[in-house]
């Protein structure tokens, strides 16, 4: 079971320690004042990776190795010069130039697999994946993914660029990776990047018209995760309704849950292939929870069923949103933690049942992961 909690805000990075007791201990803040948009514990080395986001600044990375008290600047990924004739992309307004190829935000971060000492995949803004072979000292784009005409097709989901927001190693085979886009749908490669194929048959995108509702590019899942023990079945919450897929993303099954199936966070036990957790809300233009009511559901027989569960969680009304890093849970399969936007921190030592505040004053977060 994880004796820390990582909690990357929009205002500094935060490290609770567990107190044996059910309960944690708040430390003080790291990069104070500044936005960190992820954190990685690399469990191979011990090393600890935080990203900033420091608008006119730039994206910053910043990694701390086990032992050490200090953090040190590292790499951060470096798009290539754009062609100048670079064609137009959908996610651009007409008669406007692409998006340009400039690091935006590093949106989700991933250690390789347990064979691959150093490997680091970064997903980003405005879509590009990239890779680093030696703890994040350099960092290559990956251009098969990038090179995809498809990729032209890509679109923001919630900023204005696409981006990369899940990134999941097999466990079995670290060549194996997918990734989640907003909005692109959901790419696979079996040899480490060199070759990539779309496999989002079965995803539904009610917002596109009917001819293009099923168009594996034209989608998006706000985040998706992988069962450890079973990573061929994948949950995803999707802008339109919770998806899972049993045979390793090839095929996905829609999923409607009550009181809503929209939401942007999901977690997956990690040896109960069919228990996930979701944080449901009102879509698009409210992005609330519905009528105020703020609840986790949890399905443990594959999305047949979902309970709901509010226990230690605010009385409506309430309108806290947790955003996709926002919920997660820990190897045990029993502990979960969960942050809002409105700087709220909880966590769960019963699967979800109940809830215990840990914070209410913290600056809104981005992301929660146990070490």
């Amino acid at each position: 079971m994880s004796d820390r909690l990582l909690v990357a805000t929009r205002k500094g990075l935060f490290t609770l320690q567990a107190d044996g007791a059910g309960g944690w201990t708040l430390g003080e803040p790291e990069f104070v004042g500044e936005p960190v948009s992820m954190v990685l514990p690399d469990a191979r080395d011990g090393t600890l990776y935080a990203a900033l986001n420091l608008g006119h600044f730039g994206v910053k990375l910043h990694r701390r190795r086990a032992g050490e008290a200090d953090w040190e600047e590292c790499a951060a990924p470096l798009y290539p010069p754009q062609p100048a004739d670079e064609p137009l992309s959908n996610a651009a307004a007409p008669g406007q130039a692409n998006i340009p190829w400039t690091l935006q935000q590093i949106w989700s971060l991933e250690t390789g697999g347990t064979d691959e000492p150093g490997v680091l995949w970064a997903g980003t803004i405005p879509g590009g994946l990239f890779r680093s072979g030696d703890g994040g000292a350099t960092w290559t784009l990956n251009r098969a993914l990038w090179d995809r005409p498809e990729r032209r097709e890509w679109a923001g989901g919630g900023y204005d660029a696409p981006g990369i927001h899940s990134v999941m190693v097999d466990p079995r085979d670290s060549r194996h990776v997918t990734v989640g886009v907003s909005c692109g749908g959901v790419w696979q490669t079996s040899d480490g990047g060199a070759n990539w194929r779309l496999t989002a048959e079965g995803m539904e995108a009610d917002y596109m018209p009917p001819e293009l509702r099923g168009s594996g590019n034209a989608q998006d899942p706000h985040r998706i995760v992988q069962c450890a023990a079973n990573p061929d079945v994948l949950w995803t919450q999707h802008h339109c309704a919770i998806f899972l897929s049993t045979d390793g993303a090839a095929h996905w099954r829609r999923i409607e849950a009550q009181p809503s199936s929209f939401g942007f966070a999901v977690a997956v036990h990690p040896r109960e292939p069919d228990t996930a957790w979701f944080v449901p809300a009102v879509k698009d233009q409210y992005r609330v929870p519905v009528n105020g009511e703020f609840v986790v559901t949890r399905t443990r027989d594959g999305g047949r069923t979902f309970e709901r569960f509010s226990n230690g969680l605010p009385a409506a009304p309430a309108y806290d949103l947790v955003y996709r890093h926002g919920l997660a849970i820990d190897d045990s399969g029993e502990r979960l933690a969960m942050g809002s936007t409105t700087g709220a921190l909880w966590t769960s030592g019963d699967g979800g049942e109940n809830w215990r505040l840990v914070s209410a004053h913290l600056p809104p977060v981005y992301c929660v992961r146990f070490a």
